[in-house]
């Protein structure tokens, strides 16, 4: 699979130790939350409360934890956030956006700012980086669920665009505005997704070794160590060698 996704693969396991487990499920309330507050508070009404419900629910995130987000929309609780995208460069001149939702715009842009001066990079302008990066949504399967021309053809019946299979699972594109309508159609045909949501897919990569995979990665946590800071998108792209000895 490609680089984007096998650090995919990483945040996955990563994701399994408590201390970042409890962060992720502080991002995915405030999307979930902010979803809500901009538009309907049922996940069948808003397209994009639901994708942020779905992923939510793919991140073992408590029903809970989503109800009392989506309370939080209707009562006028919480900040309220508006959505920023950072663009810059990493060590060896990898592509890399940050999203982010702030409160206080030039606190955040302060703390990115200086998280990217303090780990080799350097934030460029809005849109430095950006055309090397396509919008689109992101549908993910495990392996087991068929094999390639099995999700080749419910993706194709569903109005994806492309499809990538290996051994790690089958990882299903399609245009941004089409990601609710096409996630649905897989669903009723594959099942539940391990992941829904709209990304930025790398159109150009940046070649690593196992030093720049290891600068790139600490400059990623420590972006990702921001409660601001959303999600993370390079364009990277190492080879399965270089992954292993991480």
């Amino acid at each position: 699979m490609a680089g984007h996704s096998k650090w995919a693969n990483i945040q996955h396991r990563k994701g399994r130790q408590d201390a970042v487990r409890a962060k992720l499920f502080s991002k995915l309330s405030k999307e979930i939350t902010i979803a809500a507050k901009m538009g309907d508070p049922d996940p069948d009404k808003n397209p994009r409360l639901r994708l942020a419900v779905k992923e939510a629910k793919s991140q073992s995130m408590p029903k809970d934890n989503i109800e009392r987000a989506i309370k939080k929309a209707i009562g006028g609780e919480g900040e309220e956030y508006e959505e920023i995208r950072y663009e810059g460069y990493g060590p060896s001149g990898v592509a890399v956006i940050v999203e982010a939702m702030t409160d206080n715009r030039n606190r955040t842009a302060s703390n990115v700012r200086s998280t990217f001066s303090k780990n080799g990079g350097n934030l460029g302008e809005t849109g430095s980086v950006g055309f090397m990066f396509e919008r689109k949504g992101e549908v993910v399967y495990p392996a087991d669920v068929g094999d390639a021309d099995t999700v080749m053809m419910a993706a194709i019946e569903a109005g994806a665009e492309d499809v990538e299979s290996s051994e790690d699972g089958h990882v299903i594109w399609c245009a941004d505005t089409d990601l609710n309508d096409v996630a649905t159609a897989l669903e009723a045909e594959l099942g539940e997704s391990e992941s829904t949501k709209l990304v930025w897919k790398p159109t150009t990569t940046t070649d690593l070794d196992l030093d720049g995979m290891q600068k790139l990665m600490k400059l990623i946590d420590a972006l990702e160590d921001d409660d601001d800071v959303q999600r993370v998108t390079t364009n990277f792209e190492a080879s399965d060698e270089v992954m292993a000895q991480l």
